[in-house]
């Protein structure tokens, strides 16, 4: 069995651990936090989104979010060099002045899949982000089939990758997709190959995914038999499943919670948007079987064709699309 063969076997034959055996929660009121995979660090529940931040027409308002989540217990932030054409990591760097730095686990996300494309953007964040290291370093949109090779291939963005961990200038290595889960799988395989195992993995994660072209089937298991941190996005499908008035908003924050999810990572583009996240954090339990079954019902009809998740089935949320000149 060759190991292309053996990680779809593991992904049709691996058995979900429990969430009680990943939950954290501390004392009575402290916020609830997983742990993210192998690396042993113990990271919220709730991640906050970077895109969102950046798209608020008051920075003051952004950076009051990303300290009220900080101060509320949300340790996760999520960011990407190309984010609102670097003003999310801007705002995010300001907020994270005055000894909110310590406060969060910082992940930033990088488009160049080549040495000089990726060196320039890592520096660019480190700058943008007003820190001498970032937590977590992931490889954003790996969603063509040819974007394994390069990454990993002679001169590729692994090399930078793998010296700025050496140099302390990040801490940790993932990458992130939306489009298929073969690629996953495939960026998966090409860093086995390598003798190389990612420390997490970014996909989407909701109540429609589980019905079309599957991370959750796919993707998913495969993980969790590697310990490989689970990162869930687009809970909501960047509010275009709330569209199909299927689902609430919490339901659909509390199905990626209940998957073996480390972080689960939503947008919060005002305070309100913020408080229903930590609502929905603080009000999860582990659903039962039959719960899940009812609200994958619900949707089932909604999610066959793949137009509430525009993200597998257009371009329009590949920025690499868009702009090929971020790759390198």
């Amino acid at each position: 069995m060759d190991r292309r063969d053996f990680l779809k076997k593991a992904a049709a034959t691996t058995v979900v651990t429990s969430l009680s055996s990943q939950l954290s929660y501390g004392a009575p009121d402290s916020f609830p936090c997983r742990v993210l995979g192998h690396t042993g660090e113990k990271v919220s529940l709730i991640g906050l989104g970077g895109y969102h931040i950046g798209m608020q027409s008051d920075e003051q308002e952004s950076i009051r979010i990303i300290r009220t989540a900080l101060d509320g217990g949300i340790n996760f932030l999520d960011n990407c060099w190309d984010y609102n054409a670097g003003v999310s990591e801007e705002r995010m760097g300001k907020a994270l002045r005055d000894g909110y730095r310590q406060k969060a686990f910082l992940m930033t996300k990088i488009d160049g899949q080549t040495k000089q494309a990726a060196t320039q953007q890592l520096e660019e964040s480190l700058r943008r982000l007003q820190t001498d290291h970032i937590d977590l370093l992931q490889f954003h949109e790996v969603i063509r089939e040819t974007d394994p090779a390069r990454i990993f291939g002679e001169g590729g963005s692994m090399e930078v990758a793998l010296a700025a961990r050496k140099q302390g200038k990040i801490r940790y290595i993932g990458f992130t997709g939306h489009k298929s889960p073969d690629i996953h799988l495939k960026m998966l395989d090409t860093a086995f190959a390598h003798q190389f195992t990612f420390d997490t993995v970014q996909m989407p994660l909701n109540v429609m995914d589980a019905h079309y072209d599957s991370f959750e089937k796919k993707v998913l298991p495969v993980l969790v038999k590697h310990n490989i941190g689970v990162l869930g996005m687009k809970p909501m499908g960047d509010k275009i499943i709330l569209h199909s008035k299927t689902a609430s908003a919490i339901e659909c924050l509390h199905y990626a919670m209940n998957l073996p999810t480390s972080v689960v990572i939503t947008g919060c583009d005002s305070s309100s948007i913020l408080q229903q996240a930590f609502e929905a954090a603080r009000t999860f339990k582990p659903m039962g079987k039959d719960e899940i079954a009812q609200l994958l019902a619900k949707t089932a009809s909604a999610a066959g064709k793949g137009e509430y998740e525009l993200y597998k089935t257009t371009h329009n949320f590949d920025g690499t699309f868009q702009h090929p000149q971020w790759l390198g």
